[in-house]
């Protein structure tokens, strides 16, 4: 397979560096959420936004968004 964000070779939807962004981004979520209580899209939207996010974390977030865009 190979990962939907850079095309590099995947065991499944993302590469291993864009994996441990995902599961960095669902584990500090519940963080947030009780911290701000703020929606999975909305913690997502101030990810991208943040100018300390790293690359890969931004790169996966706005995947995300556009997948629930066109649901």
């Amino acid at each position: 397979m190979r990962c939907v964000i850079c095309d590099r070779e995947s065991e499944g939807k993302f590469c291993e560096f864009h994996q441990i962004a995902y599961k960095n981004l669902v584990d500090r979520y519940e963080v947030w959420k009780e911290a701000k209580g703020i929606s999975w899209r909305e913690y997502l939207s101030e990810i991208v936004e943040n100018e300390f996010t790293g690359a890969w974390c931004k790169e996966v977030a706005l995947r995300l968004l556009e997948e629930e865009q066109n649901e």
